[in-house]
């Protein structure tokens, strides 16, 4: 059974330095570390100096190479710019300019085969298969132009690989001599290095492959990417991906208050400060327009379902959800002729008005799959 495993993969595809590299640091996370506490126990410093490698590392990806970089959603000063070109080196996954172009062409190419993690070609090559094998020829990265002229980024891209050593391995093994000795350095290089290298890169993984997988879709569902809050808790508020590639360069993924994303709330402190400004904003009657869109696309599909689909004892509760259906298609383009409306003349809608729309959405949203979570062939 190994042979025929083996025999099936396309060894002159594999990237072997990725590979290795992923499968060494998985080995050493999931054996090193348990023995390291296990002979040394684990105290709070250890504790701490993970979460703060985690943090820095995880940050500098989603506020850094993510929405900083690839999306232009805000500008940085130079001390911001830095700290995520430094600690986004620390999380192992590539150069900031190797990794905006990537992202870039997914955007661009989304579930199609330009799509450098497509999701079309299965749950596990978008999630990590597309590292371990390079399938296509390595495109040319002339989507990032603009970024080749900022010689901060062009510096970590010529010295990534060192950088990414000294700020992912030697500095939390430094720190921990200084503090403890060599015990506390090896615990630094196993935990807040090694382990949480592994964990911050599986978290990104799951951008491209569970959120293209599981999730909701309230903005468009003309590409797989879906809201999917369990990712966000882990991802440090990128889950809500529907949202994100709607509106790619508005600075939030998680744009309603009660939605976790950190991100935004820590590129909003910055601003406050003074660090990062320009933070680009969708209005809240264009996303409401796009709920609106999708709504009326779910209720018209319901209203194409035919009677014959249910059981003749529903068949005039079929038809009373029909009826509302109807109304409420109607209502919504109403509204959306009122939000374009608005949008020409450059008037605002109060929050009231707003919210009582977005309650009709969620209303014929509700309607919507109800009738079609109980249609069932006669």
């Amino acid at each position: 059974m190994l042979k025929k495993f083996l025999q099936r993969i396309p060894l002159d595809r594999v990237n072997w330095t990725t590979s290795l590299f992923l499968m060494g640091t998985l080995v050493v996370a999931l054996i090193g570390t348990p023995c390291y506490i296990w002979f040394y126990g684990l105290d709070g410093f250890q504790i701490s100096l993970f979460f703060v490698f985690y943090f820095a590392t995880g940050l500098s990806i989603t506020l850094g190479y993510h929405r900083l970089l690839s999306h232009l959603s805000f500008k940085a000063k130079l001390p911001v710019k830095l700290f995520v070109l430094l600690f986004g080196a620390a999380a192992f996954e590539n150069s900031a300019l190797d990794w905006c172009s990537d992202h870039r062409r997914h955007h661009k190419h989304v579930d199609h085969d330009d799509d450098p993690y497509d999701i079309s070609r299965g749950f596990w090559f978008a999630h990590i298969g597309w590292l371990l094998f390079k399938l296509s020829p390595e495109p040319p990265m002339d989507n990032v132009a603009d970024l080749q002229k900022d010689r901060w980024i062009l510096w970590q891209h010529r010295r990534i690989h060192i950088l990414s050593v000294l700020m992912s391995f030697i500095l939390p093994a430094a720190i921990g001599w200084l503090y403890g000795g060599w015990q506390t350095a090896l615990g630094g290089f196993l935990i807040a290095g090694v382990a949480r290298i592994v964990i911050v890169q599986q978290c990104t993984f799951c951008i491209n492959s569970l959120c293209h997988s599981f999730g909701n879709r309230p903005y468009s569902s003309k590409c797989s990417a879906r809201d999917s809050w369990v990712a966000a808790l882990v991802t440090f508020g990128e889950g809500y991906h529907n949202f994100h590639h709607e509106f790619q360069h508005d600075y939030r993924n998680g744009v309603k208050p009660w939605q976790f994303d950190p991100t935004k709330w820590m590129i909003w402190f910055l601003s406050k400060v003074g660090l990062v400004s320009s933070l680009r904003r969708v209005p809240n009657a264009k996303i409401l327009l796009a709920e609106i869109v999708e709504a009326r696309r779910q209720i018209d599909l319901g209203l194409e379902l035919p009677h014959t689909a249910f059981p003749v004892s529903a068949k005039n509760f079929v038809m009373e959800c029909q009826k509302k259906l109807e109304i409420l298609a109607v209502k919504f383009t109403q509204i959306k002729s009122e939000l374009q409306s608005s949008a020409l003349d450059k008037t605002e809608i109060s929050c009231e008005v707003l919210n009582e729309w977005r309650r009709d959405i969620h209303q014929g949203i509700q309607t919507v799959e109800w009738l079609i979570a109980n249609a069932k062939p006669v």
